[in-house]
């Protein structure tokens, strides 16, 4: 039946596939495709997980997220890694923007992360500039193996505080660390220039999924943290937080508690 909307379906993919499937829920204007879509979600959740689908569904608060950074650095690898668990070793350029979505666990509460990942062509770089809006964190990815990309940061910076919300959370990482034998900017590199930038740093690997979760987590508990400490207010989108359906009603901010996680040619 998904190829009736459009889309393919496979059984045989973890759980963790379901939840992602059901964001694009909010992408079809057509009711009918809405309903049968719902059904076919209802239909194919394994039974030794059976939840109702408003639970599947609900979650307290969603994150949005934007991959930005030069061509080929691998954002679209660090995405398809933390949605789906894969990696992909030849991948299409970008065009424009591409989305992914997936539950987290955070404080033990759910939180949908919408990751937006940015095409890094000078070209599209209006488009780009359009989706800083509305954006909760940033993942700012350079490649080890290439000087350029890593020289280029703090254009890419410049454009994130010009055009986003001043308290977005940015995460710096260093991709394709596997490839260390071709390293052509040091670790300390990149953690001097998140020091003096006020960001949060990692070196990842797409390849391997190295450090690729903790980078996705991290920021999102950056965010959590910020809503503990009123820093922003949640009731105003344009911060890129949406309260969930999962928030019981008249909570405010999160709980106390310590963040966990569940669990082009690019690294």
């Amino acid at each position: 039946m998904c190829h009736l909307l459009g889309f393919g379906w496979d059984s045989n993919k973890p759980h963790s596939h379901c939840a992602s499937l059901s964001s694009f829920l909010v992408l079809f204007s057509n009711p009918l495709q809405n309903l049968l879509l719902t059904l076919l979600l209802s239909a194919t959740l394994p039974l030794n997980n059976v939840v109702s689908r408003r639970t599947a569904m609900s979650y307290d608060y969603l994150f949005k997220y934007i991959i930005i950074g030069d061509t080929g650095v691998g954002k679209s690898c660090l995405l398809l890694q933390f949605t789906d668990k894969r990696f992909q070793p030849v991948h299409d350029l970008t065009i424009g923007v591409e989305f992914g979505a997936r539950m987290v666990s955070i404080d033990s509460r759910p939180i949908k992360l919408q990751i937006w990942d940015t095409a890094g062509q000078e070209s599209f770089r209006s488009i780009t500039r359009s989706y800083y809006r509305g954006a909760a964190g940033a993942l700012l990815v350079y490649d080890i193996t290439r000087r350029d990309t890593f020289n280029h940061l703090a254009s890419w910076l410049e454009d994130a505080r010009q055009h986003a919300n001043p308290n977005m959370t940015i995460m710096l990482i260093g991709n394709k660390c596997d490839l260390s034998h071709r390293r052509a900017v040091s670790k300390e590199e990149g953690e001097q220039f998140a020091k003096e930038n006020g960001l949060l740093f990692l070196e990842a690997s797409a390849r391997t999924a190295q450090n690729v979760e903790e980078a996705f987590i991290r920021t999102a508990g950056k965010i959590l943290q910020n809503i503990k400490e009123g820093v922003f207010d949640v009731s105003n989108e344009s911060f890129g937080i949406k309260v969930g359906y999962g928030r019981p009603q008249g909570q405010s901010g999160a709980r106390d508690g310590t963040v966990s996680a569940r669990g082009g040619c690019c690294s």
